[in-house]
């Protein structure tokens, strides 16, 4: 059996190894999470507790001076996670005078391995309500951090890492990934039938590691309850 370990967290938050849940009463302090660009802290949302996270105002992208582009701003657990699946409530607001192109970024990253590379599915929730269609199609993305970020994806393989869901800015989402070799799919609120299908994940069915909460610029990101449970 691959134990990776169980850590029940104060805001319930909790890890298990091949298909067990652990109900342990032990707390865990946000230094176990490794921080990429990023602060965390425990938190209030909506009368719950909660952690947040949020990146510096100067890491906020400038579109007159670069490229928009995914970056790895991300609070993580160094898990050896692999096949298996992952669940977490998350939710996410806009800074104050936050850009123009800001969406709300807010997703989970997945098999973090020890050279930064990471698979990752987020949501851009303001999209989900725009008037436009062709942003409404944007509503979830998927992408492989660094080599296969959205804007190659986007040209390379139009509408294929992509897709509409119906999301909101400031309400609990909850998100479940399924990873299994090179397929990963979404889900979203409970729902039986999957947001997105990634059939083809950048770093192959080896690939193994870490699982994080993930943000971009102009977003103010909170979760809670995550739990991950690698395969049998």
């Amino acid at each position: 059996m691959n134990l990776i370990r169980s850590i029940p967290l104060t805001v319930g938050m909790l890890f298990s190894a091949e298909g067990h849940s652990s109900g342990a009463s032990a707390t865990a302090p946000t230094s176990d999470y490794r921080l990429s660009g990023v602060s965390l802290e425990p938190s209030m949302y909506k009368g719950e507790s909660v952690f947040r996270i949020t990146m510096p105002r100067e890491a906020i992208q400038d579109p007159q001076k670069e490229q928009l582009t995914d970056r790895d701003f991300m609070a993580w657990l160094p898990l050896d996670f692999g096949d298996g699946v992952i669940k977490v409530e998350v939710a996410s607001e806009l800074v104050t005078d936050a850009p123009a192109y800001a969406r709300g970024f807010i997703g989970l990253t997945f098999r973090i391995d020890k050279e930064g590379r990471f698979e990752s599915i987020y949501q851009r929730p303001t999209n989900s309500v725009a008037d436009d269609q062709v942003r409404r199609n944007h509503s979830v993305q998927y992408v492989a951090y660094p080599d296969y970020k959205f804007d190659r994806l986007r040209r390379e393989s139009p509408e294929k890492y992509e897709s509409y869901a119906e999301l909101d800015l400031g309400r609990w989402i909850a998100m479940k990934i399924v990873a299994s070799g090179q397929k990963a799919e979404l889900y979203l609120d409970g729902k039986t039938q999957p947001a997105l299908i990634v059939s083809d994940l950048k770093f192959g069915p080896d690939q193994r590691g870490g699982v994080g909460v993930w943000l971009e610029s102009g977003t103010v990101a909170y979760f809670r309850n995550l739990k991950v449970t690698t395969a049998p």
